[in-house]
């Protein structure tokens, strides 16, 4: 895995070339907890390879949040001297904010209100390092307009692996190719590099063109194409087929894709238990190459009985060898 992130300086930092200053790179994670670990990770990753580099995150505080991570948080400041923790004011929704408004839309709505105070933390940093690039959360995405107008380039941190992110690729091509919900489509769908997807099968989010959260994603969709690159948690051997259409450009026709960077699995070894941890890799070493079927979806991985029961049985009637993990560090498997 090489990722070159010694890119061209931006003017904020090219106004300053008179003094040596130190190089850093800002990354803006969103305020899930599955996100922010992973960003975190992401951040250590760089660390590892370029230990002289400044790693600033920016965070978005919520009234709810960091309760989970505060103690995570501590041991990593303690023990990467160079990353740097930037908390942003707590952003309060306006009154018109419904409760039952999608829970992605409110994220949105805090990121896009929280865009003045990253642009201050921006210009705040640039006075005294060079800032190389901001990496964002594809949540974030509505905060590119503001490395847009820093001249900072701006990537995208995809915490999901390539085959969903093919998807969100194609997303905008998929939309304009009919003029119907995928819901009433009744038929499936072709996105380069995966096997033919049921139109009704796709995240719930998309499935009505007249949903809020549809233009949602298709806005982010359109922003992931304006970005300096993409960088990915998997890796190439794991999703080939899927990584090599998005590296080709074939799920964006009408654009030039984007670089991509597969730099997964990020490994949260102070968040997770090292005995199920352990346990984990001593069954898997133990079967045989290529039989074990692994599920793993997230912190916001909610299911009804009745989804929890469709799964337990498909994974039954597969007769195949299984391993679940959840984010609340279960493990489950079957032998």
């Amino acid at each position: 895995m090489h990722i070159n992130i010694s890119v061209s300086r931006s003017p904020i930092a090219k106004a300053q070339t008179d003094t040596a200053m130190d190089e850093a790179i800002i990354l803006y994670p969103s305020p899930n907890v599955g996100h922010l670990v992973s960003m975190i990770e992401f951040a250590k990753l760089i660390h590892a390879r370029r230990a002289s580099l400044y790693i600033h995150i920016v965070i978005i505080s919520t009234p709810h949040g960091g309760r989970i991570t505060a103690s995570y948080i501590a041991n990593v400041t303690a023990s990467i001297p160079l990353l740097h923790f930037h908390y942003l004011p707590t952003i309060s929704l306006p009154s018109k904010t419904t409760p039952t408004l999608h829970q992605t839309l409110t994220c949105e709505e805090m990121i896009r209100l929280s865009n003045p105070h990253v642009h201050q933390t921006l210009l705040s940093i640039s006075k005294t390092q060079t800032i190389n690039a901001l990496i964002m959360d594809f949540f974030c995405f509505a905060s590119l307009p503001v490395t847009i107008q820093l001249n900072i380039p701006g990537y995208f941190f995809f915490t999901s692996g390539a085959g969903i992110l093919a998807i969100f690729l194609r997303l905008p091509t998929l939309h304009q190719n009919s003029t119907k919900s995928f819901k009433d489509l009744n038929t499936f769908l072709h996105v380069p590099g995966l096997p033919p997807l049921l139109s009704s099968d796709l995240p719930l989010p998309l499935i009505d063109r007249y949903d809020k959260s549809h233009g949602y994603f298709l806005d982010m969709a359109t922003c992931f194409q304006k970005s300096a690159g993409i960088i990915v948690n998997t890796f190439e051997l794991l999703e080939p087929r899927a990584f090599k259409a998005i590296s080709d450009g074939l799920c964006i026709p009408s654009s030039t894709a984007p670089p991509v960077h597969c730099i997964g699995p990020l490994v949260a070894t102070k968040c997770t238990s090292d005995g199920a941890k352990d346990q984990c890799l001593t069954w898997l070493d133990s079967q045989p190459s290529q039989s074990v079927i692994f599920l793993c979806f997230g912190s916001l991985g909610l299911f009804s009985t009745e989804q929890l029961r469709e799964i337990a049985s498909g994974l039954e009637r597969s007769g195949q060898r299984f391993l679940w993990w959840c984010e609340i560090h279960l493990l489950i498997t079957k032998a």
